[in-house]
């Protein structure tokens, strides 16, 4: 029979100071992602259920092979991550469930992602070219961060993106987003846009 690799965790700290990603050397989640903020939205997720028993986590993120935890403000990482990263280690390799339930609400696939999260629908060339370059240029950095990124939109040379995981609420993803993907999408296509908003940041 053949030996299934033992799991491993490292623990990333991230550019948002409430958060860590906890990166195994195996996937978790083969396509989509899940995002939980209370332990009533963690029921699907046997893993997220157990973490929100930590009094300070505050919201557990899943995508591919790594975990971003949130934590209140009442602990710091250093008193936390080993333990943490122990846990999700042993817990992962005794056996236990990540996600039993894919309820739409928290978890998407990568089909349902496509139709919902991740990218608004193109309505143009234009938006054709940002979503491309969001996708090539942006999203593998947001997602080495922890986090995730999707178009929402795009009116007046305004363009509104949705951040996720880690980069939802983060204080430097507001300089991420002016300096980095602001920045990066003016030269890329000059004239076209004035702004990048994170319309839930």
């Amino acid at each position: 029979m053949e030996k299934t690799i033992p799991y491993t965790i490292y623990a990333e700290s991230t550019p948002n100071p409430t958060t860590m990603k906890f990166v195994a050397n195996r996937v978790l989640l083969e396509d989509g992602l899940a995002e939980y903020t209370s332990m009533d939205e963690a029921k699907g997720s046997p893993l997220a259920m157990k973490l929100f028993g930590f009094p300070f986590v505050t919201g557990v993120f899943i995508q591919y092979n790594f975990i971003t935890v949130m934590k209140s403000d009442m602990i710091s990482w250093e008193d936390v991550v080993i333990e943490l990263r122990e846990f999700i280690r042993d817990y992962l390799n005794s056996g236990g469930a990540i996600i039993t339930e894919f309820d739409p609400t928290v978890v998407q696939t990568k089909e349902q992602l496509a139709t919902t999260t991740v990218h608004a629908e193109a309505q143009s060339e234009l938006e054709e070219k940002i979503i491309a370059i969001l996708d090539a240029e942006i999203a593998p950095a947001v997602a080495q961060d922890g986090g995730n990124i999707t178009f929402k939109g795009y009116e007046n040379g305004v363009v509104n993106v949705v951040l996720r995981g880690a980069c939802s609420g983060c204080p430097s993803s507001t300089v991420t987003l002016k300096n980095g993907i602001e920045t990066l999408l003016k030269n890329r296509l000059p004239g076209e846009i004035s702004e990048v908003v994170a319309v839930n940041g």
